[in-house]
């Protein structure tokens, strides 16, 4: 039984993001006593700092771009007269049009019990939220991640963006240094510069180090083009405030900027969660997880960017979707999120799935490796956009391990890459495929029988060929 301060739940979700949101959607509907604490904003990172607000962004940004280069089309050049404000209005706009499915109002009339409040266990199996004890069989911590601000000298003493505060701004900078060039930072780079503010990134490494470096560099090309100055394999040391903005040195090279943007990373979300007392296991990676996504306290769980994975929202969602399947339905399922797709949301967007071409020649030595440009297709062709190729790793015997794909639409041209990997499928698959003509997805089928024509031309082919023609 429940009391006035006492909850009793057979689910206890810490955090409203969307790895927490879809569980407690899922566990209400079929029935479950859910409670869900969320000490901030409903819907967590991607809705209110994150995915939603970047995308919207861009999306202006695009337009602007757009407005510049249609002569290409037969369609004037014309510079375009950006209101920032206004555009920050429409960024949260689009936030508060998606607002309502991740309310406290929907969850509520789904049956879940929402507290806003933070979570603190004081026990193996008992959170402490305000003035309310909550008492479970099974607690999923989705608290999901924060930036980081790394201990550079003079960083605390100057104003500076993360991507929680940077769309709460509604002054466009003179000019945007960004700090740290992942994912995040270059595509708030290239936005920033569409919409009319200088910008210098400054990276330690190379610009977006995760992903394939040919690919990297349609997009570094296209950045540079847009008039993004880019500092690789370079540094920070220090951070100062001038007379008229702010100072980064960096391995002896000086920047003056506007405004700063803080991009080098983001750490589990877990200071305030007492996570000691219930017995549950953590690093600076994140809360440590089993397979199964399982703590070292058999009833308490962690998902999304705090179980130290990768930081996407649909990794998220499908650990929520693993949950659902081994709390409710007691079917084991066991995570690989190794079969998640990334996409970096630029112009060109670049996406990968399974292993890159570097990777996959790590562990499986001799394997295939096939490419084909968007130059070579039409439909590309005919929208004046030839950027980019798509690229795919496969073993001897046509077992895909990897993709990567750089060009318009790239986020969903992966998809089925996704797929296949995730089923085990090989080449072949896409040869079988009918493209309609003419699409961009037309690269896939191409860049597959690429993989057969060595076969498919060579002179034992050409010889069954004419052995078969007696039969003409």
């Amino acid at each position: 039984m429940s009391s006035a301060d006492t909850i009793n739940a057979d689910l206890c979700i810490i955090g409203a993001g969307s790895a927490g949101l879809s569980v407690a959607a899922g566990a209400a509907q079929l029935g479950r006593n859910v409670v869900l604490i969320e000490k901030g904003e409903m819907g967590g990172d991607c809705l209110n700092t994150g995915c939603i607000p970047s995308k919207a962004l861009i999306a202006a940004a695009e337009r602007a771009h757009d407005m510049r280069n249609a002569f290409v089309f037969g369609i004037a050049n014309e510079a375009p007269t950006i209101n920032f404000e206004a555009v920050i209005d429409h960024v949260h706009s689009v936030i508060e049009t998606i607002a309502p499915i991740d309310s406290q109002e929907r969850f509520e009339g789904l049956g879940v019990t929402v507290l806003r409040d933070a979570a603190e266990f004081t026990g193996a199996r008992q959170v402490k939220a305000g003035n309310k004890t909550v008492n479970a069989k099974h607690f999923i911590i989705a608290t999901g991640s924060t930036p980081v601000a790394p201990p550079i000298d003079g960083l605390k003493t100057v104003p500076y963006f993360t991507n929680e505060t940077i769309f709460q701004n509604r002054t466009l900078p003179d000019h945007l240094i960004v700090m740290g060039g992942g994912p995040i930072g270059i595509e708030m780079a290239q936005a920033f510069r569409r919409l009319g503010a200088d910008v210098t990134v400054v990276e330690g490494d190379r610009i977006m180090n995760k992903d394939d470096p040919e690919l990297v560099d349609v997009v570094r090309k296209q950045l540079i083009k847009d008039g993004v100055t880019i500092i690789e394999s370079t540094f920070v040391d220090r951070v100062e405030k001038t007379g008229g903005g702010l100072r980064v040195t960096a391995d002896n090279k000086t920047i003056e900027g506007s405004h700063l943007l803080v991009a080098v990373g983001r750490k589990p979300t877990v200071d305030s969660l007492n996570l000691k007392a219930a017995g549950v296991e953590f690093s600076n990676k994140g809360i440590t997880v089993d397979d199964y996504l399982k703590t070292t306290n058999k009833r308490v769980y962690a998902i999304g960017d705090v179980a130290g994975g990768r930081q996407f929202t649909h990794v998220a969602g499908y650990h929520a979707s693993l949950l659902i399947r081994t709390i409710l339905f007691k079917i084991r399922a066991k995570n690989n999120e190794a079969i998640a797709p990334w996409v970096t949301y630029t112009d060109p967007e670049l996406a990968h799935v399974g292993l890159t071409e570097e990777d996959a020649r790590e562990r499986h030595g001799d394997i295939n490796v096939q490419s084909w440009e968007f130059a070579e297709n039409d439909r590309a062709q005919s929208e004046r956009d030839t950027r980019g190729m798509i690229k795919v790793s496969t073993k001897k015997n046509g077992e895909i391990v990897g993709a990567s794909i750089v060009g318009r639409g790239a986020g969903d041209l992966i998809q089925p890459w996704q797929y296949a990997i995730a089923n085990g499928q090989k080449v072949k698959s896409f040869t079988n495929m009918v493209a309609p003509y003419p699409t961009r997805g037309e690269i896939s089928k191409r860049v597959a029988g690429a993989f057969f024509t060595d076969t498919l031309f060579s002179d034992k082919t050409r010889k069954l060929v004419s052995l078969l023609s007696v039969f003409d």
